[in-house]
This record gives structure tokens, sequence and C-alpha cells, in this order.
């Protein structure tokens, strides 16, 4: 760990870390928002140190997420405290939480294993406001007798927090999903499905070359750009479009956000005529196109501080179908006019 600069307690050997990030932390942020190796950017969990901490130093808590982690010990420069990090399997805070790898049992178990009440002799633990979901402070108060004081939403405030006798107050409270928190999750979600895009682009691909007259590989070449921008015009609406606008678009829920989307590029493209003016092939398309936007939306939920998981799941129940329908009438039209 290129992080860790020296230890505490010869015994324990407690890692000592770094608050200056390097070039390969950058470097690996940005692989990791580029879903590259992403599931396997998380560090050892337990328990790190910053500074020189002693007894009266605080305890903050965080994911095995590396992203959350260095995010957490940037913002701890010029402090003497504990990082007390848990296995949420490299899931950051808020997702961990929603999941419950970042809970009450997992806590209460790193503060019994790493013998935390004889690091500190204060009873309190500093956890991240987006993991309050996850952790049941009276139950931790019983297991531990350590008391969980709550934090800000952004570690950059975690100063302010301290400073003010750890009262926070509306502003560091409050979660903003504001454009540049919502851009840059957007490469995750490009990723994501990626390659079920490339399959579909091969399967249509294949299927514009059919017709009555038989195959023609001359034929798919020609509709190629067809293909290329009603695909990859409708992905790029639910992965990319629908994130950056997401407050401005009407409907609470992502897949109908993902629709209008799907509907306006639809709507673009028909006025172009870029897809002719086959009234079957146009609906066919429009049909395709909703159903990949929406679905390609409905999936940032999972990065959204907007819902909660049993709105997830209830959105999915409801929405589903309704994708899986315009897909497959609008796939089953557009073959059938390959051979009319």
């Amino acid at each position: 760990m290129h992080f860790v600069t020296s230890y505490i307690n010869l015994e324990t050997k407690i890692p000592v870390v770094s608050t200056k990030l390097e070039t390969r932390d950058y470097f690996g942020a940005i692989k990791a928002r580029w879903s590259i190796n992403r599931s396997n950017y998380k560090i050892t969990p337990g328990l790190y140190a910053i500074g020189n901490p002693n007894k009266n130093s605080e305890v903050f808590v965080t994911s095995n997420y590396k992203l959350s982690f260095d995010h957490l010990r940037k913002n701890l420069v010029g402090l003497n405290a504990w990082i007390l990090v848990l296995n949420t399997n490299g899931i950051n805070v808020w997702c961990a939480a929603g999941k419950g790898t970042f809970g009450t049992t997992e806590l209460v178990s790193k503060i019994n294993e790493f013998s935390l009440n004889t690091i500190v002799d204060h009873k309190r633990i500093i956890v991240p406001q987006l993991g309050a979901v996850g952790i049941s402070a009276h139950e931790v108060k019983k297991e531990t007798g350590f008391n969980i004081k709550y934090g800000p939403v952004n570690a950059s405030d975690i100063k302010d927090f301290l400073n003010k006798n750890y009262r926070s107050d509306i502003k560091i409270r409050t979660v903003n999903f504001r454009f540049k928190d919502r851009l840059i999750l957007t490469p995750v979600e490009i990723v994501a499905h990626f390659k079920y895009l490339t399959l579909l682009f091969s399967a249509f691909f294949i299927l514009s070359c059919l017709s009555r007259d038989g195959f023609s590989v001359d034929k798919g070449w020609d509709y190629l750009h067809i293909i290329i921008l009603n695909l990859g015009g409708s992905y790029i609406c639910g992965t990319v479009l629908t994130p950056i606008f997401l407050p401005y678009i009407p409907f609470r829920n992502f897949s109908f956000k993902g629709l209008i989307i799907g509907f306006i590029f639809s709507s673009i493209i028909t006025f172009f005529n870029i897809n002719g003016n086959n009234i079957p092939e146009l609906i066919s398309w429009l049909f395709i196109n909703l159903a990949i936007a929406s679905f390609t939306a409905m999936n940032f939920t999972g990065a959204s501080t907007y819902t909660s998981l049993s709105g997830v799941k209830k959105e999915m129940r409801i929405a589903l179908p309704i994708q899986i329908g315009l897909f497959v009438i609008g796939l089953i039209t557009w073959i059938i006019l390959r051979f009319i």
C-alpha cells in the first residue's frame, strides 16, 4: 500500500496513511470511474491512522472502496485521527449502506476486532451521513458502548463539523446532487451495458442484411449508419443525457425520464428525415429507442441519492414489463418490414 508512510505501535502495527494523494491515486480514480477493474479497487479493511493520533483523537468510519477512503484521508489533512475501514466488498458508503454491507453488524465486528476501546478513551465514532441508513446507533451503543455521531454529507465539511462541536447546519447536511456530481458518474453508466450494446449492433447488422431477396452484406453496410444512430443515440440518451438533465426532466421515476429523452431524440431523427419516410419503420425505431433509453436511464437510480432501495424495486416492477414490451414490438415490426 503506497499510501502507508509508517506504523504506530510495533505490536499491532497500525498503518499511518498520507493525506496527500499521488498521481497513481488520481489515475486509479479515473479508471474506477470508467469501470476499469472497479470491483478490485479496494483496500484492506482495518484501522488506520492520520498524523499522530492518541487516545483522544477522533475515529472516522468509511468503506474499503479506495475512492471513498482516498476522499476521506485527503480531507483530514492537518488532523490527528483514526480511520476505521469496514469491509464493504469494495463498494462505496452510500451503495453499501443500502445493500447492508456498510451496516451495524460490520461496524460492531470491526470495533471489537481492533479493540477500539483500548485505542481511544472516549466512546465516540463519526459515521458519514450517507451511511446512516445502514447503521443503527442504539444497537452499536448496546453492543460496544460507543456513541455514533453522524457526520456531514461531504468529507470536505468535516473540519467545520468538528469546530461546531459535532453539530451540522442544514448546508452540510443537505445532499446536493449537482451537475458535476452527475456528470462524473456517467462514464460508469456508459461502460456498464456496453457489451450488450455491442451485441445489439451485431444482431441488427446481421438482420439488416436479410430481405425477401435473400442475404446481402451490402444492404447491411448501407443501413449501418441508421443502426448506429438509433442504438447509439438511445443509449447515450439513457446513460448520459438523462443523468445530466435529471432535475429538469418531468416525473420522479428515472425510467419515465428516459422515455421522455428517448422520445425527444426519436422526434429529432424524424424531423431531419434520417430514418426515411417509412412510417411503420419510424414507429418500430421509436419503440426500440424508447425501450433502450428508458432501461439505461433506470439503471442510474443506483448512483443517485434521489431514490431508496424500495423505490427502485417498485419502479423496476412497473417499468421492466413496459420496456420489454416496447422493445419486442419494435424489433418484431422492424424484422417484418425487412421482408415487405
